[in-house]
């Protein structure tokens, strides 16, 4: 009996080494898996900007002279030749001067929502990477563009509770083919105020204004102040005259048909706090109304009418670096801003397994047929943010259904984003006119469309219909892109794919920043 007991207790201890073993190699495996593990390890908190890539750094150059080409009023160093003053007496029927800002798109409206768009990404974009920029030699342009619209803006903004969101009749512009120079059709006036409120346009100015400040703080305390203030009112404006742009002028349907104002009041109450430190801005996105408001563990897609992916990816920066002053309710509230954004991010990697299947068998993230480019350059852009924020603080890698994915993991979807952009396609072609060798010939965009010499008054649109390309390049512009199917049709009749945006050009000014070098992020903004 004892031999046959030993026999027993050996056959067990070798069984229990095997299940030791076995445990040993799963720990190993799930080690090498996890934020930390053997694997995964927090990457170094890069430096000063470094070597410059040349491919993103000339892209970078290439875009930013978009918001030259948009410009309206009276041009200061202009250095688009076909292009001249235009716009002199927008505003005057209402003893303003409403003469800056910038063309929407291919046509010569003056919408302020997009415009405020244009300008709150674009100060994000100088505020995460103006280091960058400036290592590029990009910033004074970057913040040129942004001065035309926070211009406009406070222009815009002549009393506490009245903005003006448009300049021009969409009807009017519509039925003109005509450069900007030579227009003599009306240029009525359309405001939001207590009566006709519009908390979606006054809080993304507010946003702007609020972001703006920031960025000039440095450069020109009094001009900072300025929009400080404007954006504090046009907040409590926003907050406190409740109501749709799109419902108090019906016509903005067809246009801009903001599908909601919450989106916007925590955007602006978002840079708010950045911006002045004001704790009751960060209880009003936290335990006032972030649970009611901002969709927490619902993902979605960044635009100008939707700003809950931007203001999480925002918010998540204060979970990354922290601060004392924040409670633990107010703690919470950002935890689940940042849950949410890294569902946005875990949606947008290729392979993990919360990947959207929204894309373009070319790999670009796909979600609408007009502008299609707009949604992946948004995603892009907020990816890039979030890896900088990761490796800023040595955040070794977020969790997508149990699968990890480094800093590294997100830059590379931003990357593909942005390479796809400028010529690694399907097409080979550049959907950013003016960079590479191949790039669209006929955008939609009446200023480009016609040549400078011509006198074709409202009716020029033998120029629209012409089969030539254009005689004046668009430089910097975004077309809309290509379809899902990857292909895409150069023709400025197309203008679901050929028409151009300014407010795509924010984001893809910040995507190719972020790109464009490696760089530490700064831990505040102040």
């Amino acid at each position: 009996m004892g031999s046959k007991y030993t026999r027993g207790c050996c056959g067990w201890l070798i069984v229990a080494l095997i299940a030791a073993l076995v445990a040993t190699a799963a720990m190993f495996a799930i080690m090498k898996r996890k934020p930390g593990g053997r694997h995964i390890k927090p990457l170094p908190v890069p430096g000063p900007p470094g070597a410059i890539d040349s491919k993103y750094g000339d892209a970078l150059g290439v875009a930013l002279q978009f918001f030259q080409v948009q410009k309206a009023g009276k041009l200061e160093n202009n250095q688009i030749p076909w292009r001249g003053d235009s716009a002199l007496t927008d505003g005057k029927e209402a003893g303003l001067d409403l003469s800056k800002g910038m063309y929407d798109a291919g046509d010569h409206m003056k919408f302020t929502f997009p415009m405020a768009f244009t300008a709150t990404v674009l100060s994000w974009s100088v505020l995460e990477y103006g280091d960058q920029m400036s290592a590029a030699k990009q910033l004074d342009p970057a913040l040129d563009a942004l001065k035309w619209i926070t211009d406009f803006l406070i222009a815009a903004h002549p009393s506490d509770n009245v903005l003006y969101i448009q300049v021009g009749d969409p009807d009017l512009d519509h039925n003109c083919w005509e450069r900007p120079e030579t227009m003599t059709e009306k240029r009525p006036l359309t405001q939001i105020n207590k009566k006709t409120p519009g908390s979606d346009v006054a809080a993304e100015a507010a946003a702007a204004m609020a972001a703006a400040s920031m960025v000039f703080k440095s450069r020109d305390t009094t001009y900072s102040d300025v929009l400080l203030q404007h954006a504090q009112k046009l907040f409590t404006f926003a907050d406190t005259y409740r109501g749709l742009s799109s419902e108090s002028y019906p016509k903005l349907q067809d246009f801009y048909n903001s599908t909601s104002y919450v989106d916007e009041l925590l955007w602006a109450a978002s840079w708010l706090y950045h911006a002045t430190g004001d704790q009751t801005y960060l209880s009003y996105v936290t335990v006032q109304n972030g649970k009611s408001y901002a969709d927490w563990g619902r993902p979605t897609w960044f635009s100008w009418d939707d700003k809950n992916p931007g203001t999480q990816v925002l918010l998540s920066r204060l979970n990354f670096f922290g601060s004392k002053q924040i409670s633990n309710a107010e703690n919470e509230g950002l935890k689940m801003y940042r849950d949410t954004a890294e569902a946005v991010i875990c949606g947008l990697i290729p392979d993990s397994p919360q990947a959207t299947a929204s894309r373009t068998g070319g790999g670009l993230v796909w979600i609408s047929g007009w502008n299609s480019l707009q949604h992946a350059t948004n995603a892009a852009f907020l990816s890039v943010v979030y890896s900088d924020y990761m490796l800023s603080t040595r955040t070794a890698a977020v969790q997508c259904s149990g699968k990890y994915y480094s800093p590294t993991d997100i830059r590379n979807f931003a990357a593909s984003q942005a390479n796809y952009i400028l010529g690694d396609n399907p097409m080979k072609l550049s959907y950013l006119v003016g960079y590479g060798s191949s790039y669209p010939k006929q955008v939609h965009h009446r200023g480009a469309s016609i040549p400078a010499d011509a006198k074709t008054g409202c009716k020029g649109f033998e120029y629209l219909h012409s089969p030539s390309p254009n005689p004046n390049v668009a430089t910097g512009a975004l077309v809309g892109g290509p379809f899902q199917n990857d292909t895409f049709v150069d023709s400025r009749d197309n203008a679901v794919q050929t028409e151009s945006s300014t407010y795509n050009s924010g984001t893809l000014v910040g995507l190719l920043s972020g790109l464009v070098t490696t760089s530490s992020v700064v831990q505040s903004f102040t």
